[in-house]
């Protein structure tokens, strides 16, 4: 990355307003993020939730990829998550359905016209998510002896429900005003945002604990002592260091790519002559970047999200399956790898095996090697030692799957790390509700999407600073 040149390229009048717009789309989204929905009076309900959530990995994990909108139990709660979960379905489809992958391939046109049915998709997803929230929610309060949510009226849960589906379509709208000023992926952007906001709390806390020094202070080689915990400190440090080296890894992974040599054959019309030249077509070690793990986390909520739903109707006969798919999908804590049972496996093998498919999966939407193989035919470019045509397209599919392969097993690897470092805290110090899990995967997005940012944005400001270097 070149932040010189970034810098530089804010003297562009249209640069600095792509920035500006960008800067006032996230405060505008973090705004929303605590106006709270109209269901009872905020400080009591606020207070209420914060309890709730405290004791429940599943609420911590997605009241950080909500920014702390579910705290406050805001408006744009629901997030982004009908829209990727319609996004899902309509890639389903067109790769199930051959007049949507012919739409897909038709242009521009096409894949507006897919957009659209994403987006409509998403609305009534947007519904059905808001009336579950609601009344999980009000179900969670009422078992713990709470009456802020008693006993909303019809119009109640109507207006509620209404500010809820419509925070999520604007929040879908943002998004999209994002992606469409070219300086990165407005979806990734805002959970980066909604991560990001959470990190003072994150500090105030570890802080709290780092200077916590009822059970005694660190001493050095018993020459002076520091007022620091000694056990929250080498733990803090330890924690410090292998951070950096998943970060190292991190980076390293996604700025890994294959360099393909491409040939162009010379050509000669009248008195000029064209091609003759070589090309590189760069292939990406992950080419889906952070989306298979946000497709992921999706995805493995909404188990244990049903089976919150089933647990709050007060059914009898789908209370053991609620209660077996809140065991096996919550996400889990230090305590439960001790026990005698596979369940505190579960979640992390799923999401292990999750990120692997999900990256396989986008990765044959975006890098479709049938069109870039038909492309370098009609411009006279070849591999060198490949045929052109269908022999370009397997020696191109072969490429990237041996690619995805090894990227998606570290992106895995990386994913589930710290499960084993929650364990290793546990059974070193007996640290329990350390939330390492969340904090990781709050990390893998954060990186990712921070760098394919930079990325976007370093090649908008080559592109408006490109007369300076003639």
């Amino acid at each position: 990355m070149n932040f010189k040149t970034i810098f530089k390229s804010l003297k562009n009048r249209n640069m600095l307003k792509r920035m500006l717009i960008l800067l006032g789309i996230i405060i505008a989204y973090r705004f929303l993020a605590h106006v709270p929905v109209p269901l009872a009076e905020p400080t009591q309900l606020k207070e209420v939730i914060n309890s709730v959530i405290s004791s429940s990995d599943l609420g911590g994990f997605l009241n950080l990829l909500s920014g702390g909108a579910l705290t406050s139990f805001s408006i744009v709660l629901v997030g982004m998550s009908p829209f990727i979960t319609s996004s899902i379905i309509t890639q389903l489809l067109t790769k199930a359905i051959p007049k949507l992958e012919e739409l897909h391939k038709d242009g521009e046109s096409g894949r507006r016209k897919i957009n659209q049915w994403t987006r409509m998709i998403a609305v009534p997803l947007s519904i059905v998510q808001s009336i579950a929230f609601i009344y999980i929610l009000r179900q969670t309060i009422l078992a713990n002896n709470t009456t802020v949510l008693s006993d909303p009226t019809i119009m109640g849960w109507t207006v509620a429900v209404i500010a809820m589906s419509a925070g999520s379509i604007l929040l879908m709208w943002l998004g999209e005003l994002i992606t469409e000023q070219g300086v990165g992926n407005g979806i990734s952007l805002i959970i980066f945002a909604g991560i990001v906001s959470q990190l003072p709390q994150t500090i105030t806390t570890i802080s709290s604990s780092l200077f916590d020094t009822s059970a005694g202070s660190l001493n050095v080689f018993n020459w002076f002592t520091i007022p620091v915990n000694p056990t929250s400190f080498w733990i803090a440090i330890i924690l410090g260091i292998v951070s950096l080296m998943i970060l190292y890894v991190l980076v390293k992974v996604n700025e890994a790519q294959r360099v393909i040599t491409v040939n162009y054959a010379k050509r000669v019309q009248g008195n000029s002559s064209y091609g003759g030249v070589k090309s590189i077509l760069p292939v990406k070690l992950i080419a889906a970047n952070v989306i298979p793990i946000i497709f992921a986390v999706a995805f493995l909520s909404l188990p244990a999200f049903i089976g919150q739903i089933l647990k709050a109707s007060g059914n009898a006969s789908y209370q053991a399956l609620a209660t077996n798919l809140i065991a096996w999908f919550q996400t889990p804590t230090p305590g439960t790898w001790t026990g005698s049972t596979m369940q505190a496996f579960i979640y992390p093998a799923v999401y292990f095996v999750l990120v692997i498919i999900f990256t396989y999966f986008y990765t044959g939407i975006i890098f479709n090697s049938n069109e870039i193989a038909e492309n370098l035919q009609k411009q006279g470019g070849f591999i060198e030692g490949i045929r052109p045509g269908k022999q370009t397209e397997d020696y191109l599919n072969r490429t990237v799957n041996r690619l995805t392969l090894f990227g998606s097993l570290t992106l895995g690897i990386i994913a589930v790390l710290p499960f084993a470092g929650e364990y290793m805290m546990y059974a070193i110090a007996g640290i329990t509700g350390s939330k390492l899990s969340i904090g990781g995967t709050g990390l893998l997005i954060v990186v990712s999407v921070a760098l394919e940012s930079l990325r976007q944005i370093n090649s908008r400001a080559l592109m408006v600073t490109y007369d300076d270097y003639k």
